[in-house]
């Protein structure tokens, strides 16, 4: 059995503790496949040590309401554990608001959690008047279980149910947000979705493996393959990066966008590096008119390979050479929660359509580069 590569693979393979162990021969390439692997479960995933943050049940409210501490108190915030169906328990945290009509479903950068991203998320639902939900992967912040990627698949999709069957969120009311490697995840889920409303790419990778190396096709032990996916993605995807990005180089963005489907203005933020792309004030309006577009109608299209509002002439990005800014102190806002009973018929396409696609992911590690530490958001521990 040939890879495409030139390697004869002899006799039958198999994947056991980080080593590739053949019945007979250990071909070159699988022991690269398998040192590349290893490299990346040590370095993929570097939740806060220790979490930024603990889950206390609010004694003050009493019915066994939940919340977070170290971080602001919000009456317009629920804190939920949700199980997983590979077993593991994730925190969550809904951040309502009263003039929304669309949910932001967000997968955050790799040195971050819940405590962290708290402070942003209220900022971006009052902002762009949307609800968002934000959730720690399977090993971050007070999350169970070892971070990996199959994990994180299970983690988005345990979130995305609770939207769907807890808050009676319609999957075309859903934005989907991944940032850098969030955008595993996010690309996963919205790969499946037919109905999806949108979805934004923020300093995005094309692979966990070409993060690492100029490799020019997708190999069998690589990870989060976007690359491959980004082209099954029906909805308007709004890519952002910044041009100085060291981590994840802005070509990873800039490639993403070109394989979309149906493009949105992208924000090439000049000079943005992987971490602080939330301070610079173009960001903050780019997703606004973003927001906006998909908002207003129902019946988007494309023109020139750019996502328009009916016959309007397509959005363009703002000037990326403003100086940055700190974001916008934010005003609590508080509405009653909602627990409506909905139709399940959105999960169970989901589940259709995710036994029907091919080429499922089996790798359980991840070779995303460590984050650098983040001004704001993304600590390492």
């Amino acid at each position: 059995m040939s890879d495409g590569g030139g390697d004869v693979l002899h006799r039958s393979v198999s994947w056991s503790g980080g080593r590739v162990v053949s019945n007979r021969f250990d071909t070159v390439r699988l022991k690269m496949g398998a040192m590349t692997s290893t490299v990346a479960a040590k370095f993929a995933f570097f939740p806060p040590n220790p979490p930024s943050y603990r889950v206390v049940v609010d004694e003050s409210i009493g019915g066994g309401k939940m919340k977070l501490t170290d971080v602001s108190e919000r009456e317009n915030v629920d804190v939920l554990k949700l199980k997983t169906k590979r077993g593991s328990e994730i925190v969550t945290a809904y951040v309502k608001n009263p003039m929304a009509s669309m949910t932001v479903l967000y997968s955050h950068g790799n040195a971050a959690d819940l405590g962290q991203m708290y402070d942003l998320f209220c900022e971006l639902s009052v902002h762009l008047r949307v609800n968002l939900m934000g959730y720690d992967y399977t090993g971050y912040g007070q999350s169970s279980g070892k971070p990996s990627e199959q994990n994180t698949y299970a983690d988005i999709e345990a979130a995305y149910r609770c939207l769907i069957e807890t808050y009676g969120v319609k999957e075309e009311d859903v934005i989907l947000y991944g940032q850098s490697v969030g955008s595993g995840p996010t690309l996963e889920l919205a790969s499946r979705l037919s109905r999806l409303r949108a979805v934004v790419l923020h300093s995005p990778i094309l692979s966990g493996l070409r993060v690492m190396y100029p490799v020019k096709r997708t190999y069998w032990f690589d990870i989060y393959k976007n690359i491959d996916k980004i082209p099954l993605v029906k909805c308007p995807v709004l890519v952002i990066h910044g041009t100085a990005d060291d981590v994840v180089d802005y070509s990873h963005g800039k490639q993403l966008w070109e394989l979309c489907v149906e493009k949105y203005e992208p924000l090439w933020i000049k000079g943005g590096n992987h971490c602080d792309l939330e301070l610079y004030p173009e960001y903050i309006r780019h997703l606004k008119k973003f927001i906006s577009a998909v908002e207003k109608s129902g019946h988007l299209k494309i023109m020139s390979g750019t996502l328009t509002d009916n016959d309007t002439k397509p959005w363009v990005s703002t000037d990326c050479r403003e100086k940055s800014r700190s974001s916008t102190d934010v005003p609590e806002h508080s509405r009653p929660s909602t627990s409506t009973e909905k139709s399940r018929s959105s999960v169970d396409r989901w589940e259709k359509s995710k036994k029907s696609l091919e080429n499922v992911e089996k790798s359980n590690n991840a070779t995303d580069q460590p984050e650098k530490a983040r001004n704001s958001i993304d600590r390492s521990g």
